[in-house]
């Protein structure tokens, strides 16, 4: 008997029907609860709500312990196994069907800045519970472990993704955090154990990959109309403390062209680093975000200043550039005023290129969810910078609205919430199957 190729077809699907293929199918058409994450962003946003419309929930404060609590159980909910690990992040892991796999990391904080908003890292942090409850109740289970992470005090200097990946130093444990502990203090205020540390640390390898949702902080996907920005890396940050010395002297009695003002050398720097960063093509940054002029009387010359620096670009070899050039230039200002320079290396994030691979993904799951998007980098940094040190890493952001961000006014739309955390789903899965 003949048959066709249709019949054929028809029962070779029939016949595998019970191996990976069948389970394959339903994962197509697998979709989050975009009124659950919502109901979560919301119940979150009341520990440490301000009458400013947004939230004030810094690392190691009561509100912070208190919106830990909360998402602790928003884990459980979604049948993970849930510990706080030595560093104090949340971690929650299923097992995965296959043996011997790193797991897939998910995740992002819910830690803020004073007087910040209800979106930054929330929605990651929704987004990837989200995931984990989706595919709970739809009982399906991928190949590696997953793992769901809630980085502790990402907005105080990355603090648990560093104790991760073991770049975070003792030194650092005794420094002061916004919330009036110190990092130790904090540690253990929310649970982890600062004399434990290192059996948090995880080497190169150990991960398979890290995904992380979080809002654009910027206003590109907004004002383009794009769905989903598939991140193509981190940028580096490197600050500076700049101290430039001069000389005080009494304002009524010194002739303007006797004087050596700390305070005149630091405009004219000022207006240098806008002049520079600007001068190159590309996207990087140049701020001066904190001037102190001492001794800060009306009627004397200042005699010294500190100011910050800080570069930011994907290449860490531009922001050498235009910290050579800055500092050249500085010395020319130095020279004409009679003041001296001295620049002091505070820190250095160095850029986080995202996997290639992961970010083909990104675009894949993006465009068969019938979404738009767009390349672009991260100007602002994130905890998968540091995971980018253990292993491949992707990003996925989500529109905010007019750009804001790190203020109550932050806002990101319902629907696209909920497009990003779909896309967050699907990604992580073809990761899994990859």
């Amino acid at each position: 008997m003949k048959i066709s190729r249709r019949h054929f077809n028809s029962a070779l699907v029939v016949g595998l029907g019970s191996i990976p293929f069948r389970s394959f199918l339903p994962q197509a058409t697998l979709r989050v609860n975009g009124k659950r994450i919502m109901d979560h962003i919301l119940a979150l946003a009341e520990f440490g709500k301000n009458p400013q419309g947004g939230v004030s929930r810094v690392a190691y404060s009561d509100a912070d312990k208190q919106g830990r609590e909360y998402v602790l159980g928003l884990m459980r909910a979604a049948r993970l196994d849930v510990n706080i690990d030595a560093a104090g992040n949340l971690i929650g892991r299923r097992e995965g069907s296959a043996t011997g796999l790193a797991p897939l990391l998910i995740g992002s904080h819910v830690d803020t800045v004073p007087e910040g908003g209800n979106y930054d890292g929330v929605v990651g942090s929704m987004g990837a519970i989200e995931v984990a409850h989706t595919l709970a109740e739809n009982n399906v289970t991928t190949r590696h472990p997953l793992e769901v992470v809630i980085f502790q005090n990402e907005e105080g200097g990355l603090i648990g993704s560093r104790a991760m990946d073991g770049e975070l130093t003792e030194k650092e444990l005794d420094l002061v955090s916004r919330s009036g502990k110190t990092i130790r203090e904090g540690i253990k205020f929310i649970g982890g154990d600062p004399a434990k540390l290192a059996d948090v640390r995880r080497r190169k390898g150990d991960i398979a990959g890290y995904l992380e949702l979080h809002i654009e902080q910027g206003g590109t996907l907004d004002t383009e109309k794009i769905n989903i920005g598939v991140v193509e890396g981190i940028v580096g940050i490197n600050w500076w403390d700049v101290t430039i010395e001069g000389f005080a002297n009494h304002a009524g009695t010194t002739a303007m062209n006797n004087r050596q003002d700390a305070l005149l050398a630091a405009a004219k720097f000022i207006e240098a680093v806008n002049r520079i960063v600007t001068s190159v093509p590309g996207r990087q940054v140049g701020t001066v975000g904190r001037i102190n002029a001492l001794p800060g009387a009306p009627n004397v010359i200042p005699g010294k200043v500190v100011l910050s620096l800080e570069l930011r670009d994907l290449d860490a070899a531009k922001i050498n550039m235009l910290f050579e050039k800055i500092q050249a230039e500085a010395q020319k200002i130095a020279a004409d005023s009679k003041t001296k320079f001295d620049f002091k290396e505070i820190n250095v994030n160095i850029p986080a290129p995202t996997d290639p691979k992961i970010r083909s993904l990104i675009s894949d799951a993006a465009r068969e969810l019938g979404l738009t998007t767009k390349l672009l980098p991260s100007g602002a940094g994130h905890d998968a910078q540091d995971m980018a040190r253990l292993g491949p890493v992707g990003m996925i952001f989500v529109p905010s609205v007019a750009g804001i961000s790190h203020s109550p006014r932050e806002f990101s739309r319902p629907e696209d919430i909920a497009n990003g955390a779909n896309v967050l789903l699907h990604t992580l899965l073809k990761l899994d199957r990859a």
